[in-house]
């Protein structure tokens, strides 16, 4: 079913259209563009309260700067839909974030308006720099650059990189901060409280409004405006300094803040700062969610991102099944961490801004002293890991697979160089979904493998996770302890089983064959199992081996399987670049062994987004593929005798 925009968003399929609006028309448009993204949403899915908390801004933004020769970056990018709809997607984005549709994300191959790719937080402050420098390199004077990050991307590190160095750039740069006190989940830290210090000041709004009262004034002045606002800020400065204003301090012109769902009043400010030439930044507050009282007013981390909903009564569809379904492996680990701290009080866990879908927020809840929320910031949640194991604890770090990657020169150097026993839980690995090709967990069995003093395992079940879990808290000679596992639900609704040690190293046998040797590593084994069972049935027995471990291998598992098969297939849900099947090989020529391997896995390309088992058909290592792969094999020997 297609939504129907409201009367004057039909006429918007460009940004040009909308300069055609005479101002006093945008606080409908705002109206009808919030409504267009909750019909669509709510019959659709994706994200949510993040753009309908930027509306009104999206609007402004577009009505006020010339895009896309002005460069408008967004951060992280669930907060675009908005921004996506009036830059002529609006008549497709039914088919936001499924199979072969529009992406979730601002992307650059997607449209000449999405000036950056983005997925991870707190890119969008370099990249304008970037574009910033760019342009002033070029001649090319006229041209904005506007970061729009939120206050929990604003907690990453990159964030103040980009601070730091636009400070100094000299550059047109517009960074909007858009405070709504939300990630994903609440923020945490310092900064979340200095800004709530900053809205909530009296004085400091009193001397923000005079000052926009006069810069309000400045086209007035003609060719002395620049003076004047020299004068105004040199007035200011000594407040500015009284004040600790952070901003100010990086050399950025601080203007705010501003209600960010006032239209006509952005409108005004935007035309004032573009301006004012040099790096700045204007601050508004927001509200996720906003226009829709559910989301609004209820839990924003549930309408963050809610699925299918009812827009009238706020209800949040979910499936219905008769039979008792498996947990989330997310859950099995979120329950597991806590059984195991109860039992060994060296135990933290550590999650860097997402508890409630790593599921750590289970033990925030009932250990909250002993699990911690870093806010958007991988690399500190690293090495700050180390720093709690230097100390004799046992760090649970859980990251999501994709954003582990931020931070990987902090697992080499803090971690493993030390030879400090933290486990890497990581979430979301192998395809994430509709998140799509910045979310997917690809890359992780590859990037880890190559670490000295790591460990690498992956569950085939929640049996298996929980005895991993269990396995990496026992005492070890150093050795960070890597376990990945993928979104979504496991195999297993009768899951809560005794913990049992798993030797590190060692996979076991499923399945005793002949002619062809399937070898899996994680949640993925599930798919062999099912095709060595059809298989069967259409008279071929190959063995299936869970190696468990790709680091270290089973090498003894590995001798019984090359001693027997002459076929083999490897499968993964991650890069065949370096991943688990080529260590298979690389186990294989160092041993002599002669024998056909055929590997499946992500191949050496980007992945779009869609359903993961769509994703997995795609790249065939699904059931079919499996039983295509062997089947080929087996044909091969018969052609060979």
């Amino acid at each position: 079913m297609l939504i129907k925009p409201g009367p004057i968003l039909s006429t918007i399929s460009a940004p040009s259209d909308l300069k055609k609006l005479d101002q006093s028309q945008l606080v409908k448009l705002s109206d009808e563009l919030r409504h267009f993204i909750i019909d669509n949403v709510s019959v659709y899915g994706g994200h949510f309260g993040a753009s309908l908390g930027v509306v009104e801004l999206t609007v402004a933004l577009h009505y006020v700067f010339n895009t896309p020769k002005d460069q408008l970056v967004w951060d992280v990018g669930h907060q675009a839909y908005g921004h996506k709809i009036l830059t002529g997607r609006r008549d497709n984005f039914h088919t936001n974030r499924l199979y072969k549709g529009l992406s979730g994300f601002p992307k650059r191959k997607e449209s000449e308006y999405d000036t950056f790719g983005v997925g991870h937080s707190s890119t969008s402050i370099s990249a304008a720099v970037g574009m910033a420098v760019a342009s002033k390199y070029k001649g090319e004077d006229d041209k904005h650059h506007i970061a729009v990050i939120g206050d929990g991307a604003m907690t990453g590190g990159l964030a103040f990189e980009g601070m730091n160095h636009a400070g100094v750039s000299n550059s047109n740069v517009l960074i909007i901060l858009n405070d709504n006190c939300m990630s994903i989940d609440p923020n945490v830290g310092a900064l979340k409280d200095y800004l709530t210090d900053i809205t909530t000041s009296h004085t400091y709004n009193k001397v923000k409004d005079e000052v926009w009262n006069v810069l309000g004034k400045v086209s007035k002045f003609g060719p002395n405006a620049r003076d004047i606002i020299a004068k105004v800020e040199n007035s200011i400065k000594s407040f500015l300094l009284s004040q600790s204003n952070m901003f100010e301090s990086l050399n950025l012109r601080y203007f705010g803040p501003v209600d960010g769902h006032d239209v006509d009043h952005l409108v005004h400010v935007l035309n004032d700062l573009k301006d004012i030439p040099g790096p700045k930044i204007l601050h508004c507050v927001t509200v996720k969610g906003k226009g829709y009282g559910p989301s609004e007013n209820g839990n924003k981390t549930t309408w963050h991102a809610p699925g299918k909903f009812d827009k009238l009564t706020g209800e949040i569809h979910k499936k219905t099944h008769d039979a008792p379904q498996p947990p989330k492996y997310q859950d099995v680990f979120g329950h597991t961490i806590v059984e195991l701290a109860k039992e060994n009080d060296k135990i933290m866990g550590i999650t860097p801004a997402m508890p409630s879908g790593s599921s750590m927020n289970i033990m925030m809840k009932e250990m909250p002293e002993r699990a911690i929320d870093v806010g958007i910031a991988e690399q500190h949640a690293v090495t700050f890991s180390a720093g709690l194991a230097t100390q004799g604890l046992m760090p649970f770090c859980n990251i999501y697979s994709t954003f582990m990657q931020r931070a990987y020169d902090q697992v080499i150097h803090d971690v493993c160089i030390q030879d400090l026993p933290v486990t890497f839980c990581l979430d979301r690995a192998g395809f994430a979904g509709a998140d799509g090709p910045t979310h997917h967990g690809a890359y992780d069995l590859a990037y880890m493998r190559c670490i000295p003093n790591m460990i690498i395992a992956a569950p085939m079940n929640e049996q298996e996770l929980r005895n991993m879990m269990y396995t990496s808290q026992l005492p070890r000679e150093g050795k960070a302890f890597t376990i990945r596992y993928p979104r979504g639900q496991g195999v297993m609704p009768n899951w809560r089983t005794p913990f049992e040690k798993i030797e590190i190293g060692k996979g076991r046998r499923i399945r005793k064959g002949e002619d062809v040797a399937i070898l899996t590593i994680g949640h993925i084994g599930n798919y062999a199992v099912e095709a060595s069972e059809k298989l069967a049935k259409e008279g071929l027995n190959p063995g299936h081996y869970d190696m468990r471990f790709v680091k270290p291998l089973d090498e003894d598992l590995l001798h019984e399987v090359f001693s027997n098969y002459s076929k083999v297939v490897t499968v993964e849900d991650g890069c065949i670049m370096g991943g688990f099947g080529s260590a298979v090989l690389e186990f294989m020529a160092e041993h002599g062994y002669m024998a056909q391997v055929k590997r499946l896995g992500i191949p050496d390309a980007i992945i779009e987004h869609g359903e993961q088992k769509q994703l997995h058909a795609e790249c065939n290592f699904d059931v079919e593929g499996i039983k295509k792969a062997v089947i080929d094999l087996t044909e091969s020997v018969a052609v060979g005798g």
